[in-house]
């Protein structure tokens, strides 16, 4: 069977170079009679698993369409190409030839179609180069907002920022996460914000940015509906455990299912929370009176440090 296919191919090749030869009463190459012959050639190839020459086969399909001026089908056909090597697991020679797919549809007037090559390149790479597949989802994610899409463009924004997060590159996950949250508030999908906020309140914690964090919060108050949410009231109450280094508050809050139920990267953040200096801090009665009345404010810590120390040392 393989055997027959790889035949098949060869005789496919053999017909587009015969496409492609001139002479004295043929003074252009057929172009597109060629490009269809190698497309069968790399089909029969692919179908014999001789991956490798069907890749070749691939790029002189792409050739010809180039110089037929078809630049969508040579895109397609540069795509094909890089899934040949996908399947020999050659997968960074695989990702530079679907960008160069995507750039030339993209050229072609076809900025959809690049975008979804763009993000099939970033889940090749994923797991070989996280930082690859971040930059790859990024540029997705301009292409869908440029072309007003933007639910797909925060799908690889929301991609972008989780591989940040795994990756320890906070920095750049926190303005991620706030680019996400900008769109998510134009399209007026408020309760995702408060989930973004929660995700940039931990990601500054652990970059040990507090003042970030909580300026983080004080912003989202502008946004409807988040003033008086649960996850108003979770992070003010986080924010508060955190300032004053009080692990056990702390805990608690990135124990609820609000934070234990995110995506796993970030609930990962949330478990793995600690305060400066790293010590446990247990709550004073009073603390625990004021905790069951309601959850603090940001910053109104001073009175209950005040309270803790008024009945003297003991």
């Amino acid at each position: 069977m393989a055997a027959q296919k790889i035949n098949e191919a060869l005789e496919h090749i053999a017909k587009a170079e015969k496409y492609l030869k001139t002479g004295f009463l043929k003074w252009k190459p057929d172009y597109d009679s060629a490009a269809t012959e190698y497309g069968k050639a790399a089909v029969a190839f692919k179908n014999a698993k001789q991956f490798d020459q069907a890749r070749e086969a691939c790029l002189r399909e792409a050739e010809a369409h180039e110089n037929n001026k078809a630049l969508f089908h040579a895109a397609k056909a540069y795509e094909q190409a890089g899934m040949m090597l996908k399947e020999m697991q050659r997968l960074p020679e695989a990702v530079q030839l679907i960008e160069k797919a995507s750039m030339m549809y993209l050229e072609n007037g076809t900025p959809d179609t690049a975008a979804i090559a763009l993000e099939r390149a970033g889940k090749l790479i994923e797991n070989v180069s996280p930082e690859k597949a971040v930059q790859l989802y990024q540029q997705a994610a301009s292409v869908f907002e440029n072309e007003e899409r933007l639910r797909q463009a925060l799908e690889m924004l929301g991609k972008a920022s989780r591989l940040l997060v795994r990756g320890r590159r906070l920095d750049e996950a926190a303005l991620s996460l706030q680019k996400e949250k900008s769109i998510y508030k134009e399209i007026e999908n408020y309760p995702t914000c408060y989930k973004k906020t929660i995700a940039q309140v931990l990601v500054h914690l652990h970059r040990n940015d507090y003042v970030a964090a909580e300026r983080c919060v004080r912003e989202s108050y502008s946004i409807p509906g988040f003033n008086g949410s649960e996850d108003c009231a979770a992070l003010e109450q986080l924010l508060e455990g955190y300032d004053q280094q009080d692990q056990d508050q702390v805990s608690e809050v990135c124990n609820l299912p609000l934070f234990k139920y995110m995506d796993n990267d970030y609930a990962k953040l949330g478990l793995t929370l600690v305060v400066p200096g790293g010590g446990i801090k247990k709550k004073s009665p009073n603390a625990a009176q004021d905790k069951a009345r309601g959850p603090a404010t940001v910053g109104s810590h001073a009175d209950e440090e005040e309270d803790e120390y008024s009945g003297g040392l003991c």
